[in-house]
């Protein structure tokens, strides 16, 4: 069970990486940083899909948006 809160955490910190890589790409101007913008999206959108097999959808969506 603790598995999947600890997947919750990698969703939450891979979003937080994409979205600060967001305005370090500047416009998609920059490749390392707009590489890793478009890698920490997808990847939290997978691990956020894991986690919520086993945690509820609300608690889940509502810890990760906040």
């Amino acid at each position: 069970m603790y598995a999947y809160w600890l997947l919750l955490l990698a969703a939450i910190l891979c979003e937080v990486t994409a979205t600060t890589s967001m305005k370090l790409s500047e416009g998609f101007t920059k490749p390392i940083p707009s590489a890793t913008m478009i890698v920490g999206y997808i990847a939290s959108a997978v691990l956020i899909t894991y986690a919520i097999k086993r945690i509820e959808l609300s608690i889940a969506y509502a810890i990760w948006a906040g």
